[in-house]
């Protein structure tokens, strides 16, 4: 019998994937539940599992593929970046992801982080609660269609971002070293550099993942090329942006919102970047439909099952891809 582990996360429906794997599985596949979290949490657990599913918050570390007997690991999202998928190619274990379930959800997400930071819905929502009424309470507001929007990476959540936010009329410009120019001036963007971008733009959305090259990558350097009416918007993952620079451009006025779906920790702390009026941050939801929910286990199962049956998952993640 085949055992498949999954982490006790909202993100995973363990019905879903007890479902489809009894209808995939050439044989009988026992579906458990834990709490994961830490290497050792993990290892514990995992004792016996063929299968891992993790979040976010459960990292599968080198120490834990080389105790672990695993034919595959699913991360139940995107970004691989709590799993060291070096050491479990060596160690002939499959990493999976599902990278397209949500490409929708985020564009639409980042677009409305936004649109609302820039056209200070929050600030008035807030005045008028307050019982005010007054439209000097938002300023400064930019046009929107005089601006150009920066697209820090420009992968398919990037440019279906690009696709909505064409409607607008501003101009796009975009920073990403695995994207050629001539790719994203079909999608009428403009190829240019990281400082360039900051240079040129009047407001920023960060979709980039993370890694060695993206952590800390919008530092304070970056922010002090932005001007006072700005917004910057992070999807990616909160590392990218330089917490600790973004609070101090926030403090001085040196950019005008920001809009955040990701934080250096999830669930946060006591982060101060929290409860800012200039601040808008949501937890970790862009990705979120009923309709992404459902695809993002039914395809990790899938995979999980194409595993097992010794065929080729869809979602496998290519341990020498240069985003890693």
């Amino acid at each position: 019998m085949a055992r498949v582990l999954l982490s006790e996360f909202p993100m995973i429906d363990p019905d879903i994937y007890r479902d489809r794997l009894r209808d995939a599985v050439d044989g009988p596949v026992d579906v458990d539940v834990a709490e994961l979290g830490t290497t050792e949490r993990l290892i514990e657990a995992g004792d016996g599992a063929d299968a891992v599913v993790t979040d976010i918050n459960s990292p599968v570390s080198a120490e834990a593929v080389e105790a672990l007997d695993l034919s595959v690991i699913v991360r139940s999202a995107v970004g691989v970046d709590n799993i060291d998928v070096v050491a479990a190619d060596e160690a002939g274990v499959v990493v999976t992801h599902v990278p397209d379930y949500c490409i929708d959800e985020v564009a639409a997400h980042s677009v409305s982080l936004l649109l609302t930071c820039l056209r200070s819905i929050a600030t008035y929502d807030d005045d008028v609660s307050a019982g005010n009424w007054s439209w000097e309470t938002g300023r400064p507001v930019r046009r929107i269609a005089s601006s150009t929007i920066g697209l820090v990476s420009f992968g398919p959540i990037g440019r279906r971002a690009a696709r909505q936010l064409s409607g607008f009329g501003a101009e796009l410009v975009a920073y990403d070293p695995f994207v050629d120019a001539e790719t994203m001036a079909d999608a009428d963007v403009e190829k240019v550099a990281l400082t360039e971008l900051f240079d040129r733009s009047d407001h920023v959305a960060v979709y980039a993942p993370l890694t060695d090259a993206t952590r800390g990558m919008v530092d304070a350097d970056a922010l002090a090329r932005l001007d006072d009416s700005s917004v910057l918007v992070n999807v990616g993952r909160g590392p990218v942006v330089d917490s600790d620079d973004l609070l101090a451009a926030l403090e001085a006025d040196e950019i005008k919102a920001a809009g955040l779906d990701v934080l250096d920790e999830e669930p946060p702390g006591d982060d101060p970047l929290i409860g800012r009026e200039d601040t808008i941050i949501t937890p970790h939801a862009a990705w979120y439909s009923e309709e992404a929910y459902i695809e993002l286990n039914e395809r990790g199962a899938a995979d999980i099952a194409a595993v097992l049956n010794g065929t080729a998952p869809d979602g496998r993640v290519d341990p020498e891809a240069d985003w890693l």
